[in-house]
């Protein structure tokens, strides 16, 4: 489907896979990066395929709610799922700031090391999603990197944290 548009995030950082997929595995360690300016809630975290990750980000007394559901697991090199907003009971729901936001992300983050380092791409992908979805999806792209981005930096920070401390 080369039509529907694709989200990619790229960096190196200085870590290895193992340590990097830990950071995207491991409950403690994602509520420190993922979600940047909240509170990350892991509610749950079933590493299979078929399993879910339940997440709560709050900020003061609002909350956002998230539900993934991994397809792959492929550790310490590739994690495959199916990403949605969901009400506070985890049923997928319309995202309520953006109505025509995708209902559900297919979301692939690969991990590959580079000489003791790891380059991480992540892709999301609008799927099975309606025109006025992609079109949404589409105009936001180029503003995806911003969240992502600074998740990105905490992560970095979290990595040389768990370095340094060995």
């Amino acid at each position: 489907m080369s039509d529907v548009p694709t989200f990619v995030l790229e960096r190196t950082f200085n870590a290895p896979p193992e340590l990097v997929w830990r950071t995207w595995t491991e409950p403690e360690l994602l509520g420190r990066w993922y979600g940047p300016g909240a509170e990350t809630v892991v509610h749950r975290l079933d590493l299979k395929p078929g399993g879910l990750w339940l997440l709560e980000m709050r900020w003061g007394d609002k909350s956002n709610y998230q539900r993934v559901e991994y397809l792959e697991v492929t550790p310490p090199e590739r994690l495959v799922w199916l990403h949605s907003v969901t009400d506070a009971d985890w049923n997928v729901i319309a995202n309520p700031m953006m109505p025509d936001w995708p209902r559900v992300l297919l979301t692939t983050v690969t991990l590959g090391d580079e000489n003791g380092q790891t380059r991480m791409r992540l892709t999301w992908v609008p799927h099975e999603a309606s025109a006025a979805e992609i079109a949404c999806f589409s105009a936001a792209i180029d503003g995806l990197d911003k969240g992502w981005g600074a998740g990105m930096k905490l992560l970095e920070q979290l990595l040389a944290e768990l370095q340094a401390s060995g």
